[in-house]
C-alpha cells in the first residue's frame, strides 16, 4: 500500500479523507489509503520521523502548518514565503519537502468571481492560513490590504509581512469591529467557527464586493448569512479545500485530480449537493 494522511489537532472534522478517497476511487488507485491522526505540534517531528517508505504525502491543517517548514528538508517558494506548509511530499531520499497548496485553492476558488484586477482586500484573522490567503490576493492584483483581528499586534505583524513579502502597497490594521469602508473588493475570513457570530456582527448592511469565508463546515456559516444579505457574492470555503487538495492529490500521486467527482464527495459529507 501507498499511504498519505492528514494531520492536526483536532482532526476528527476534516474533510480531506473524504476528497482525497473520491479521487482514488475515480482514478481505480486502489494500491492507495488515506487516513487521519491526532498530532499536535509538539508531536509533528517524532510522529513523521517514525513513517516508513510507504509513505508519501501528509496534509497538515491547524496547528501544523507553521510547524511544517520546521521537518521539512526543503520547501518551495510560496511554502517559504507564506511561512507555512500545510503539505508534506516524502523525497527520493526519504525526506519530506514542504509545500502550500492553500495560496492556490485561494485562487482557484475566486476565480471568475473578481473584477479583472482587483485593488483592495480585507482580510480577517492574522494567522498561517491568513497569508496564505494574502499570496493568493497578491497574485490576483491586490496592492491594498486591510487586516481586521481580535489581537491588532498580530494584524500589523500580518501587514508589515504582506508588505515585504506579498508586495502590498498599502494597508492598515483594525479589530474585529463593524468594517469601516465597503468598497474592499474580496474579503476573506480566515477565523475559526468559534468566531464566527463575532465575525458576522462586523459586516455593513449593504456591500457588493466578493466574500470568501475558509470554513466549510455548517454552511452556509453566520459571517457568510451575513454577507449574503449585504448582497456580496459568497464563495464557499469547500471551494478553496477542493482545489488546495486536489493540488496535493496531484503531489502525492503525480497524477491529475478528478475535481469534480473530489467535490462531490465533499458536498455529500457536508449534506449539501449533489
Amino acid at each position: 500500500m501507498l499511504r498519505a494522511a492528514v494531520l492536526g489537532s483536532p482532526v476528527s472534522h476534516s474533510l480531506s479523507p473524504v476528497l482525497h478517497r473520491a479521487g482514488y476511487r475515480e482514478l481505480g488507485l486502489t494500491e492507495w489509503e488515506y487516513g487521519r491522526h491526532e498530532v499536535d505540534a509538539a508531536g509533528l517531528a517524532g510522529f513523521v520521523e517514525g513513517l516508513d517508505d510507504t509513505w508519501r504525502g501528509l496534509s497538515l491543517t491547524m496547528p501544523l502548518k507553521d510547524a511544517g517548514l520546521s521537518v521539512a528538508v526543503d520547501a518551495t517558494e510560496v511554502a517559504r514565503r507564506a511561512g507555512a506548509a500545510n503539505t508534506l511530499v516524502r523525497r527520493d531520499d526519504g525526506g519530506w519537502d514542504a509545500d502550500n497548496t492553500d495560496v492556490a485553492g485561494v485562487l482557484e476558488a475566486l476565480a471568475g468571481h473578481l473584477p479583472d484586477r482587483p485593488e483592495r482586500a480585507l482580510v480577517l484573522g492574522a494567522g498561517a492560513t491568513a497569508r496564505s490567503c494574502v499570496l493568493a490576493l497578491a497574485r490576483l492584483g491586490v496592492r491594498t490590504l486591510t487586516v481586521r483581528a481580535r489581537d491588532t499586534s498580530r494584524a500589523a505583524d500580518l501587514l508589515a509581512w504582506s508588505m515585504d513579502a506579498a508586495g502590498m502597497r498599502n494597508g492598515s490594521v483594525a479589530t474585529l469591529d463593524p468594517w469601516v469602508t465597503t468598497t474592499d473588493d474580496v474579503v476573506v475570513s480566515t477565523v475559526p467557527p468559534a468566531g464566527a457570530e463575532d465575525v458576522a456582527a462586523t459586516v455593513p448592511a449593504t456591500h457588493r464586493g466578493v466574500f470568501l469565508d475558509v470554513v466549510y463546515a455548517d454552511w452556509p456559516t453566520l459571517p457568510a448569512r451575513a454577507a449574503a444579505a449585504a448582497g456580496m457574492t459568497v464563495v464557499s470555503g469547500t471551494e478553496m479545500l477542493v482545489h488546495q487538495a486536489a493540488a496535493q492529490f496531484r503531489l502525492f500521486t503525480g497524477l491529475a485530480a478528478p475535481v469534480a467527482q473530489m467535490r462531490s464527495a465533499g458536498l455529500r459529507a457536508l449534506g449539501g449537493e449533489p
